[in-house]
């Protein structure tokens, strides 16, 4: 496997991107990657590893105010934003050499799941799309909360927002355990960032500007999944508490060629263990069925 540093700009901004490339073949598919709400991209190695050793291609890319991108402050998650870079990602990804860009495959997980979903939505061109675990609804998300969290987080989200206009932008933490404040606190949140910041060996800050509390309401990957064209992938787990696997699958039945696989995981498992073996068994099945070498 080689890999190569490969930054891009979005809206000014450095995007930090990582291609990797397969031992072996010529000119093979790639698969464009970008980590979930407030994550970074090495966080995404162990699935991306496994689609090289396959022969796949792989574009991994931080957005900007995280990782290694530019852009300040820091830690700030926006819909819109993400889907900008991920535009501009795409663009640069056709732009390099000794790829099968005809057959680029995007890949998004939790926040980013709902964010393949509205490229390809959007008629960009690609072969295929796997939304893991995907957010599809926000409203959902918000409205599965109890009332004094939901209160909670939108002073957390107007604190920021004002104080931001002075120069003073506020925090909250990322992950949290069950009944703490932050933007994510469901029984396996703690844990499980926990778990894969260790697998990762990244330095990693739980902290996330307020504002996106906003905005996440507002994002509804779900009203667009009926424009899907490609085939899409879209996995959830039963035992996840982050998103829901109800409205992930009612997303997939509107896509036209889209594709349902429930795991017996939370958020966070699919990304180590007998569970991350499993999820790439599944998503390399559909790539060989779609996009095959």
């Amino acid at each position: 496997m080689k890999s190569i540093e490969s930054s891009f700009a979005s809206q000014g901004l450095r995007c930090a991107g990582t291609l990797l490339m397969p031992a072996q073949g010529e000119r093979p598919p790639v698969i464009v990657m970008a980590h979930g709400f407030a994550g970074v991209r090495a966080m995404l190695l162990p699935h991306a590893e496994r689609f090289v050793e396959a022969g796949y291609a792989v574009f991994l890319f931080d957005y900007r105010n995280f990782g290694d991108s530019e852009g300040q402050p820091r830690h700030w998650v926006d819909p819109a934003r993400h889907l900008a870079d991920w535009e501009a990602a795409i663009r640069h990804v056709r732009n390099l050499d000794g790829l099968d860009t005809g057959r680029m495959v995007l890949w998004g997980t939790s926040l980013s799941g709902g964010h393949v979903v509205c490229m390809a939505a959007g008629g960009q061109p690609v072969a295929a799309v796997i939304a893991g675990h995907p957010l599809m609804s926000g409203w959902a998300a918000i409205a599965a909360m109890r009332p004094l969290a939901i209160l909670r987080l939108t002073l957390t989200g107007l604190r920021d927002v004002i104080g931001s206009l002075v120069g003073k932008p506020h925090y909250l933490p990322v992950v949290g355990r069950p009944g703490e404040h932050a933007a994510l606190s469901g029984a396996e949140a703690w844990a499980g960032m926990e778990r894969l910041k260790a697998i990762a060996n990244v330095q990693w800050e739980n902290k996330v500007l307020g504002r996106v509390l906003l905005k996440i309401p507002h994002y509804n990957p779900i009203r667009v999944a009926h424009k899907v064209r490609v085939p899409t992938l879209v996995i959830a787990g039963s035992n996840d508490t982050i998103v829901s696997a109800v409205v992930a699958r009612k997303a997939s039945r509107r896509m036209r060629h889209g594709e349902f696989t429930l795991h017996a995981s939370d958020h966070f498992q699919p990304y180590y263990g007998d569970y991350l073996d499993e999820n790439v068994k599944v998503q390399l099945a559909f790539l060989h069925k779609h996009v095959p070498l």
